[in-house]
């Protein structure tokens, strides 16, 4: 009986949450109302433990989906098929666990959605207007000494964001100080050219150990927004951008300036003549792309092609199946929100 009670549960929940997917209002609803009480609660109490339990909990269901039924088979004598029907709740129940616990913020509205901005023309003439205004930008906030602390940036940021709250229609952290967790497995993760990511299961979101200073400050941002509901992940790197620039820090500022340039110069490179680009490129100050150049040989460094390529394609995969339809294209098109948003506020 109890047995059967599980599936009947299992059954119910599959339900919601596909419901959830196909249903706007529902979706909506998750995010508005749900995963905010969701998240106090979790984030809370996984903040008490110094490492990822997330991370843990990854490793040991891979040990479990792998080496269980190998165990079950010659210790028990378990039939395959009875192993493989458990293998496949326990699989049921982490896909239940991961959309309820942050997954179905991809089914909220987006951005220009929440708030209520219209979509600009992306035209050669305004993206030209925009890369004048952010390399002059870029350039100003240079700073020589560059300094941050860790301890500042998890008070500061989060604060920022409850500011900006309201405007920019991102909920408010709900905690004070929220202390990012270090990757269990930094160098792995290196080696695949992730710096930083949203642990669904316990409300975690981490950072890699192997992170420079200059990316701290704007990798922190991108990832709490991930925390604070942000599924898209142009909309991360539109919300790390904009908390950094209203910090009191210099370096701050810096960072996320800094955090955006390839995806500025990525898309200049595609929208603008090879003249124009050239131009561009001569405008950024020498500190600054002798910077750039050592920041993209690090973590070349530490990158693996084989297990990138085999990353890239699942990640492609996972995004293109939670409504990211451009996949990890979305990453650049936090460049087509700021010229929206720079557009909608009469700046450029």
């Amino acid at each position: 009986m109890k047995l059967k009670k599980r599936y009947i549960v299992l059954l119910i929940l599959l339900i919601a949450v596909v419901l959830a997917q196909i249903i706007p209002s529902w979706g909506q609803w998750y995010a508005y109302y749900f995963y905010p009480a969701f998240s106090w609660l979790f984030t809370g109490i996984s903040a008490i433990v110094p490492f990822s339990i997330g991370d843990i909990f990854v490793a040991f269901s891979i040990l479990v989906i792998i080496v269980m039924p190998i165990y079950s088979r010659y210790k028990y004598h378990m039939c395959w098929t009875k192993i493989l029907s458990y293998d496949m709740e326990y699989l049921l129940w982490v896909y239940v666990w991961f959309y309820m616990a942050w997954g179905l913020n991809y089914s909220q509205p987006h951005f220009m959605q929440r708030a209520h901005i219209k979509p600009v023309q992306y035209t050669s003439a305004l993206f030209a207007r925009f890369v004048d205004r952010y390399i002059t930008d870029l350039n100003n906030s240079y700073v020589a000494s560059f300094s941050v602390n860790e301890g500042d940036i998890n008070r500061e940021i989060p604060l920022i964001y409850r500011q900006i709250s309201d405007s920019l229609k991102i909920h408010a952290p709900q905690h004070s100080y929220l202390r990012p967790k270090t990757m269990l497995f930094s160098n792995f993760i290196s080696s695949v050219g992730v710096s930083g990511y949203m642990g669904p299961f316990f409300c975690e979101f981490h950072l890699n150990r192997n992170l420079l200073p200059i990316d701290y400050p704007a990798v922190y941002a991108h990832e709490l927004a991930h925390l604070l509901g942000i599924s898209s992940e142009a909309e991360a790197n539109f919300y790390a951008y904009q908390a950094c620039l209203r910090s009191k820090n210099p370096s701050v500022r810096f960072s996320g300036y800094f955090f955006i340039m390839g995806y500025v110069l990525g898309n200049a490179k595609i929208v603008m003549t090879a003249q124009q680009f050239n131009r561009v490129k001569r405008l950024i100050r020498p500190e600054i792309k002798r910077l750039y150049i050592y920041h993209r040989y690090y973590w070349q460094a530490l990158y693996s092609p084989t297990l990138g390529a085999a990353q890239n394609w699942l990640y492609e995969l996972y995004l293109k199946g939670n409504k990211i339809e451009n996949g990890q294209k979305n990453y650049s098109q936090v460049v087509e929100l700021l010229i929206s948003y720079e557009r909608y506020k009469r700046l450029i």
